[in-house]
């Protein structure tokens, strides 16, 4: 047997114990009552009492409670020690940088993990301008998307601000998008807005295209008090790369300005006087005769003002050489009938009795009716039309524009003094190849004069003298009496009664408001040429420049109404430097702010500012001229005219 204590003394005490302990149990069985059976007789039973049943135990493991006290608290020393040596470092490096030891920028770039440049530029202005026009909650009216995780407003927006800011490709436009800080605005990753989600969006947009544009132009027309009296209308062609076969759109054809071997469409665009807003367009093949739009214009421009309850009566509409004829003079006859809307056009003189009258009278008998502008004169005249039968008589005026007589006659003299240089070099050839005899010298002369525009003004012969091949040439004189006569001179036609001869050339002068915006689209938004494939993308694309101009020429309005006379151009260029500046910490927090500005910048942002507060607050319509129904012309005195201030071109004649 193995004993807990090694001493004989010890063993001998603790066998003395259990003797006591078996003779005190012993005792008290004796001494007890009759019980239970002989077998339990040596069970001692005790009352229960509380607290433990082995007080000696321990409650709980204390040596385990211990290490792990004393590995937090040595844990918590651990971080108290760095803290302090991070605290004595910084305190030094705070003490070094005061000092000028450590410049700020070491100290920046220490706490600094990564910093980026994002292009904010005229965002801040035309973003709300967008949003004005109500376009990313219209596009997504009409053009429902449900899970998908990039809704079509967005994306239209991005696409216009990308047309008016840094015109790019499809393909190019996720990595423009990537630098600006309108992802952050619009919560959507860069990296979503590729070429495909972008095509796609384009077709998508295609069946709504017309009702899109309608619900934009509601929104210009009741935050902004537009003029409607005075509407141009012109046509414009847009060049396109490709083949497009089985193209409904995409055709050969003739437009000025353009050439004639490459593939093309038309848009029709009509804009308003006041501003040069676009108010309406239409797309059309590129096969299409100008004049062959006019009638369904028209029929376009009734319903759109229709639909805002605008009076047609009165509202003039001004085109250029190719949108009248006889054929269309009646069309608008009938049109200022039914709805009181007229017409002002210059007059293409093909008709003879339209080139008789030009050249009725001399250049003196000009001078007795000067206009208001100097230097253009104009005589009143009858013009009368005659299509299928029937005839109709417009009031016409014959103009004499000095500035124009000037320009053609120093076009004509430069171009006759080139045809006569190419006739000499010429006659100094006689005698080498190919200008050996007289056929050859004439052949030669002739194709000289057949490709100049002037060539009908000069006379050219060779012969043969003394064995030596001459020749030589003349300026009919008569001919150019007769062309001269003609320099600076054009027809303007109206069906209007009440417009003076004055009011006439101020607005014919006036529609070069579409020309304006054709070149904004042409070249700030860059809309040629296109290398879209489908006439559905190709129409799409169209709307999308329509509210990118219609937003370009709105903040130009209302930028020169308060009293800023720049283009929105200037705006954007001046506004071109503009950044923001992201700065990431490695604590992860993030600083974003406004790089410093020029001295420009911070002039002009506060004016802008103000601007757009004033256009987000709703203009209502200035009760759209007159009610219903009711005649308003131009000429009435000011005690008949509308509540609304005539424009100076449209001021009554005295």
């Amino acid at each position: 047997m193995q004993t807990i204590t090694k001493s004989r003394f010890g063993q001998v005490l603790v066998w003395i114990i259990w003797l006591l302990v078996f003779l005190a149990s012993l005792s008290r069985a004796a001494l007890a009552q009759p019980g239970p059976p002989e077998a339990l007789a040596l069970v001692v039973a005790c009352p229960p009492r509380p607290g433990p049943l082995f007080p000696w135990t321990p409650r709980f493991r204390w040596r385990k409670w211990a290490l792990r006290r004393y590995q937090a608290c040595k844990q918590r020393l651990r971080q108290a020690r760095q803290a302090y040596r991070r605290a004595v470092w910084t305190a030094r490096l705070a003490r070094l940088a005061l000092l000028g030891m450590i410049p700020f920028a070491t100290v920046v770039d220490w706490l600094t993990r990564s910093q980026l440049r994002r292009q904010l530029g005229a965002l801040p202005v035309l973003y709300p301008v967008l949003q004005i026009l109500d376009v990313r909650a219209i596009v997504n009216r009409h053009c429902p998307q449900g899970r998908a995780k990039v809704d079509l407003g967005a994306v239209v927006l991005v696409l216009i601000l990308n047309r008016l800011l840094a015109p790019r490709p499809l393909y190019r436009v996720a990595a423009w998008l990537a630098q600006t800080a309108l992802p952050i605005w619009l919560g959507i990753p860069a990296a979503r807005f590729n070429d495909d989600r972008l095509g796609r969006t384009l077709e998508t947009l295609a069946p709504h295209l017309r009702a899109i544009w309608l619900d934009v132009v509601h929104q210009a027309l009741v935050h902004f008090d537009i003029d409607l009296r005075v509407i141009f209308y012109d046509l414009t062609a847009f060049i396109l790369h490709g083949e497009y076969k089985g193209s409904d759109l995409v055709q050969f054809g003739f437009a000025h300005n353009t050439p004639m071997n490459k593939r093309k469409f038309k848009s029709g665009l009509i804009s308003t006087s006041d501003g040069g807003l676009p108010l309406d367009y239409s797309p059309w093949p590129g096969s299409t005769a100008d004049t062959a739009t006019v009638q369904e214009n028209l029929e376009r421009l009734t319903q759109l003002l229709a639909q805002h309850s605008y009076p047609t009566t009165g509202i003039v509409l001004v085109g250029d050489r190719a949108t009248v004829n006889a054929e269309l003079a009646l069309a608008y006859e009938q049109k200022r009938k039914e709805t009181g809307l007229c017409y002002l056009a210059g007059l293409e003189a093909r008709q003879k009795e339209h080139r008789a009258l030009l050249g009725a009278y001399p250049e003196s008998y000009f001078r007795r009716h000067p206009l208001a502008q100097a230097g253009y004169y104009g005589i009143p005249a009858p013009i009368r039309f005659e299509h299928g039968g029937q005839q109709v008589t417009h009031r016409g005026l014959i103009v004499l524009s000095r500035p124009m007589q000037r320009a053609r006659r120093r076009t004509r003299a430069a171009q006759l003094h080139t045809l006569l240089q190419e006739l000499a070099a010429v006659d100094s050839q006689i005698g080498q190849p190919r200008h050996r005899t007289v056929a050859q010298v004439q052949r030669r002369a002739h194709t000289c004069v057949h490709r100049s525009s002037v060539g009908s003004l000069v006379e050219v012969w060779a012969f043969e003298e003394a064995g030596r091949i001459r020749l030589r040439w003349r300026v009919d004189r008569d001919k150019l009496r007769a062309v001269m006569r003609y320099d600076g001179r054009y027809l303007l036609v109206t069906n209007h009664p009440t417009l003076t001869p004055s009011q006439m050339l101020e607005l014919y002068r006036g529609k070069d408001a579409c020309e304006k915006c054709f070149t904004i689209c042409k070249q700030d938004l860059r809309v040629s040429p296109v290398y879209l494939h489908r006439d559905e993308r190709i129409q799409a694309m169209l709307l999308l420049q329509m509210l990118a101009l219609l937003t370009y020429k709105v903040l130009e309005r209302q930028a020169r109404q308060h009293g800023l006379a720049w283009t929105t151009r200037r705006i954007i260029a001046a506004l071109e430097g503009l950044t923001v500046i992201e700065t990431h910490c490695w604590d992860g927090s993030v600083l974003v702010r406004l790089a410093e500005l020029n001295p420009e910048q911070a002039q002009l942002l506060p004016v802008l500012g103000q601007i757009i507060a004033k256009m987000r607050w709703p203009h209502p319509q200035p009760a759209l001229g007159a009610a219903p129904g009711a005649r308003v012309w131009y000429g009435l005195p000011p005690s008949q005219a509308p509540p609304r201030a005539w424009p100076p071109q449209l001021a009554p004649a005295a």
